[in-house]
């Protein structure tokens, strides 16, 4: 898809994040490097959504545990060079001092080489750790009809739950003008064309080139400032009347559904990342992986066809390499390399290369790669017995670590 008005477009995803909510699934690699839905990473959904909209210099700050991150995106995320495509990894470097990244903004600025090197027009910047679909050329194109140096792409969230987000308040003379930033509001006002619902910040940004510039290099001397974009910059933006929101409402995804139009889940707590999974095994996915027309991209490695045989097998994703011989699977997303033989697994998220053994039982758990669990065991049937083999027990969900024995 072209980008509009011809603008020359770089994009940014920040994948620094630490992923600390998302322990232990972050123990040994970056947030964005999760796993999820089988074969894919976290990042594959932010990275599939820069290129389907037609940005194809693409670069991703990384920091925290990155060596599984940088290996993928290298791997994986490979394009043509004849026309400048690229799709570049960029660790913290300690360009401008001796600090890693002090924050989102930070980073940007530590990064501004590469901003300078591109000479960009429009710079896109986009967290890796949300799991939807988006064009951001139609982003972009409103940016531009805006004529404000800052849009941000908000989601509306019912009146209710305003307490749990960073709310933009609009400005009722006109719509797409930020008039403030409520970061947790009690008593928010709604939206004027909508009194019941508010509009929450999605961390998707697009600034004009010079004006990102400006505001990262300005911030960088700020004394108390937490070099965050979505708390120091896009609010600097706020108060000098320059930003504008994107309705992400407004966002039409080519084949997308009435059921899977605007879904957008931020998966930064085991729960959200457990339901997210559940969203997309269900008869009629709330978030539909079988759009053909806006693919998510990724690498499935050299693994042969999915098998089942004499199992009951229902509600599941099964990746390639994957063998079910025997028992039962319900409701569940079984990764590449999975061997269940005869074992009773329901409601559960397994990584890649997890054995489950004649027998076991595995309920609502979700098991980091090569977790083996043995014939007869019990997983998520028994919270204490689950704690005190040293598995992660939080709200209603046993979670074992990358590599972790059964004891």
């Amino acid at each position: 898809m072209a980008l509009p008005l011809r603008k020359k477009v770089f994009t940014i995803v920040l994948a620094g994040g630490e992923g600390k909510r998302l322990m232990p699934l972050t123990a040994d690699r970056a947030k964005p490097a999760v796993p999820f839905a089988g074969t894919y990473r976290l990042i594959d959904f932010a990275l599939s959504n820069v290129v389907n909209s037609g940005s194809r210099q693409v670069v991703v700050l990384t920091q925290y545990k990155s060596h599984s991150l940088d290996r993928h995106v290298s791997q994986t995320w490979r394009m043509s060079t004849l026309l400048g495509n690229y799709v570049a990894s960029v660790p913290a470097q300690q360009r401008v001092g001796k600090n890693w990244y002090l924050g989102s903004a930070d980073a940007i600025y530590q990064s501004l080489n590469l901003i300078g090197d591109e000479k960009p027009e429009i710079v896109v910047v986009v967290g890796a750790d949300h799991v939807y679909r988006m064009d951001f050329s139609q982003m972009i194109q409103a940016h531009c009809e805006s004529g404000a140096p800052c849009t941000v792409a908000a989601i509306r969230q019912p009146i209710e739950l305003a307490d749990q987000f960073g709310v933009i308040d609009v400005d009722p003379e006109d719509p797409p003008r930020i008039r403030e930033f409520l970061e947790k509001p009690k008593n928010p006002v709604g939206l004027p064309d909508s009194p019941g619902e508010v509009l929450a910040s999605m961390g998707n940004y697009v600034f004009d080139a010079d004006a990102l510039v400006e505001a990262v290099t300005r911030d960088a001397t700020e004394i108390g400032s937490k070099h965050d974009m979505g708390g120091d910059i896009v609010p600097a933006f706020v108060r000098r009347n320059q930003a504008a929101v994107y309705d992400y409402r407004d966002n039409q995804v080519p084949g997308s559904t009435d059921r899977d139009r605007g879904y957008w889940r931020d998966v930064g707590t085991l729960r959200s990342y457990y339901d997210a999974h559940l969203d997309v095994v269900s008869p009629l996915p709330v978030f539909n992986l079988y759009n053909y027309d806006w693919p998510i991209y990724t690498s499935h490695g050299p693994y042969p066809p999915a098998k089942v045989v004499h199992s009951n097998v229902d509600e599941v994703l099964l990746s390639p390499g994957v063998v079910v011989s025997g028992g039962s699977v319900q409701r569940s997303v079984l990764s590449p390399g999975v061997y269940i033989a005869g074992a009773d697994v329901t409601g559960s998220v397994l990584m890649n290369d997890v054995h489950v053994g004649e027998g076991a039982v595995v309920r609502n758990a979700i098991l980091d790669k090569n977790v083996v669990i043995p014939p007869g065991a019990r997983v998520g049937c028994d919270p204490e017995e689950d704690a005190k083999r040293g598995f992660v027990v939080q709200d209603g969900l046993t979670v074992a670590g990358k590599d972790q024995p059964y004891d």
